[in-house]
């Protein structure tokens, strides 16, 4: 998937106003319209400027898309960056499902996942949709974080501004990834005397140094020396909850998983631990180390490449 550098699509400075984007797009929309211009591409043209300004124009989605920084070039290989938009504030009503379904594959891979979300105020305030990023180790324990949102308006001046505010969040034990906390009252303001919307987290785990999440359970790489895989052997692994130990099958190979049942996060029923086994070799850097692999190179006559026939 190609990155789509929506300013330069409509000749705009990453600075511009937002009478200065509207302005851009009347001019390029009579230019390529199809009602006007009937040349080949310009309706593709057409429907790639009013993507450029469907961001653009609106604040919480120019935020978003600004947040993944000047890095990219227009038509280089791209994929979001993992909880991108982590920490904005956005009101589902902006992104339709409309939206991702008649733009690009960039644009439903970025805006496509709000429009999911996206639900009616019901006659009150506005709700809002937020993403959140915590340890893992929350989803074992539970816990109470302060959050910092930023919330993107226009400012007097038609510049994009970030309204921060701060709340208190209790994480409970055994949440999932993609699960939602819900704050009651915690939306957009009501009007008439309408109460106020609510604020819904989408939680999302940061990157763990040991552990891989996949639902309730989690996985775990866990290198064996060759003897412990040919032979058996128990071994220490560590867990969220403390280290154990394992036993390693005789004949163990890497990529072989074993399951610790009940040792994943919290729930009902609790997930499980995968051990993915990994076979690691000694490294040959001392003369006694390689005499011992030329001992197992005489002896052991093993050709890994039997199964290729050569």
């Amino acid at each position: 998937m190609e990155f789509k550098d929506y300013y330069k699509i409509l000749g705009v400075e990453r600075t511009a106003t937002a009478d200065e984007i509207k302005k851009a797009y009347r001019k390029l929309a009579r230019t390529y319209h199809p009602d006007v211009n009937k040349a080949s591409g310009a309706e593709a043209k057409f429907k790639e400027i009013s993507e450029a300004y469907e961001v653009l124009s609106d604040p919480q989605k120019r935020a978003a898309y600004d947040q993944l920084g000047t890095r990219w070039q227009a038509g280089q290989e791209f994929t979001p960056p993992p909880d991108w938009a982590a920490g904005f504030e956005f009101s589902p009503g902006r992104f339709s499902t409309a939206d991702a379904a008649d733009f690009s594959d960039f644009f439903a891979s970025l805006f496509g996942d709000f429009a999911r979300r996206a639900g009616a105020g019901r006659g009150r305030g506005e709700d809002r949709h937020a993403q959140i990023v915590i340890p893992l180790e929350d989803a074992f324990q539970g816990a109470t974080r302060t959050i910092t949102l930023r919330l993107p308006e226009w400012d007097a001046q038609g510049r994009v501004s970030l309204r921060e505010h701060t709340l208190k969040v209790r994480i409970p034990k055994g949440i999932r990834e993609g699960q939602l906390i819900r704050l009651a009252g915690q939306g957009g303001a009501g009007t008439g005397g309408a109460p106020r919307g609510d604020l819904y987290l989408e939680v999302r785990f940061d990157p763990h140094s040991l552990y891989r999440v996949e639902g309730h359970d989690l996985a775990l790489t866990l290198p064996i020396a060759p003897w412990e895989a040919a032979l058996g052997a128990t071994v220490k692994a560590p867990t969220p909850t403390g280290v154990v130990e394992v036993k390693i099958p005789p004949g163990s190979r890497s990529g072989q998983k074993l399951r610790l049942k009940g040792r994943g996060i919290p729930s009902e029923p609790p997930g499980d631990l995968y051990l993915v086994l990994e076979v690691v070799l000694p490294p040959a850097q001392t003369h006694r180390a390689r005499e011992l692999y030329q001992t197992m190179a005489r002896e052991l006559a093993f050709n890994p490449r039997q199964n290729l026939g050569v």
